[in-house]
């Protein structure tokens, strides 16, 4: 069965987006592991704000009120940092699913914090106390600190699970990645290069030396149709122009005859282009030059050529193309692309000039044969010569110059 390169392309192209979004996955995976360390950075320093303040001097108790006031309220910020830090982690909140056990810790740890804060204001506040309440004050300071700093080390504790859990979700979807690109990239490597081998074998000039089974289903109908012409180009020496290898006069008229009967619903349009300062009598160039000029539009022209086309070479310096279009005016704009290409061409010139044609264009009516519609494209051509090169030249300009 042959593949269809468009198909492989557009799986490909689904590909690509596949490893793009795996990469962005793994870019947030890694930013929430930085989140990770983030809490473990805002605890600890939580931990050494806690241990300052229970080990203040109360040689000054005016700079122990402020130094507690301060600190106090860094510890309720950082609770804040903690909770804004978890609304960015994505895997904690919906993959480890830890929300209500995260922030009723949260809630646990605002509540010591509170406590503490409170255990540390009444020892370092009143300096009249007797021993006896200085001691009890000390003590439920001292319960409040490990308290707190117990919680804490709890939650340190926890992030580790956290993390754990991460890493094992983190690992397995990146074994699985890799098995998907490695066995995608197998596979697209293995069909990559058999187009490649479509490519070269197309290319291959001794294709009946060299048989090869064709891949895909486009490369195929191009070999089909390569083949034709050339059975078609063996079997009729006559139909052929020598000099450009497509289509004479002869070959023109049989192989529309063996055309007309494709998509009769179409429009038909016959032009007759001719090379402008360039004829039989007027030889600018040399043989060599003139073959290679007459060669490159052949060819040029064939690039635009569809199954149910005419080119010929029809004179000297002529080109006669019949289109077969769904409408009049794609016709007329293909014709005047094929136009445009060959006046873009580049060629070595004694004179530096570009090559342009000039073309007589006629819809065929039905009614007409084609060997009239033909001789009616060549009128159109010589009367519209006067108007300017370059062009393509309809009735209704001939009508337009004559009013």
């Amino acid at each position: 069965m042959k593949h269809s390169l468009k198909k492989i392309f557009q799986n490909l192209n689904t590909y690509m987006l596949f490893v793009v979004l795996f990469s962005f996955l793994f870019v947030m995976l890694t930013l929430e592991k930085q989140l990770s360390f983030d809490k473990l950075d805002n605890l600890n320093y939580q931990k050494k704000i806690i241990n300052s303040l229970a080990h203040l001097k109360k040689d000054d108790i005016e700079l122990a009120l402020i130094q507690l006031n301060g600190k106090s309220a860094q510890l309720q910020n950082q609770i804040n940092k903690l909770r804004d830090i978890y609304r960015y982690s994505l895997t904690e909140q919906y993959l480890i699913r830890n929300s209500q056990q995260y922030l009723k810790n949260l809630d646990i740890l605002s509540q010591l914090t509170h406590r503490f804060n409170q255990s540390a204001n009444n020892y370092y506040s009143d300096v009249k106390k007797d021993k006896k309440q200085e001691l009890e004050d000390f003590k439920r300071l001292k319960k409040a600190f490990f308290a707190i700093n117990n919680h804490i080390n709890t939650m340190i504790l926890n992030n580790i699970e956290y993390d754990k859990a991460r890493f094992n979700l983190f690992k397995n979807l990146l074994i699985f990645a890799f098995i998907i690109s490695l066995l995608t990239t197998l596979w697209y490597r293995k069909r990559l290069h058999n187009i490649l081998k479509d490519i070269q074998y197309l290319a291959t000039i001794d294709k009946q030396t060299q048989p090869y089974q064709i891949f895909t289903q486009e490369a195929d109908a191009i070999f089909l149709r390569m083949k034709r012409k050339n059975i078609q180009k063996t079997q009729n020496p006559a139909f052929i122009d020598q000099v450009t290898g497509i289509n004479n006069h002869k070959g023109l008229l049989n192989s529309y005859s063996n055309k007309k009967g494709f998509k009769d619903s179409n429009f038909t349009a016959v032009t007759v282009l001719e090379i402008d300062n360039f004829s039989k009598s007027h030889r600018p160039y040399t043989q060599d030059i003139t073959q290679a000029i007459l060669k490159k539009i052949a060819f040029t022209i064939s690039l635009y050529e569809q199954p149910t086309d005419v080119i010929a070479r029809t004179d000297y310096n002529q080109f006669t193309i019949i289109l077969s279009r769904a409408s009049k005016e794609q016709t007329f704009k293909d014709m005047d692309i094929i136009r445009e290409s060959i006046a873009e061409l580049k060629f070595n010139l004694p004179n530096g000039e570009n090559i342009t044609v000039t073309g007589g264009f006629i819809i065929k009516p039905n009614n007409t044969n084609i060997e009239e519609a033909l001789k009616q494209a060549k009128d159109i051509l010589l009367k519209g010569k006067t108007i300017g090169n370059n062009k393509i030249l309809q009735n209704r300009d001939i009508a337009e110059m004559h009013t």
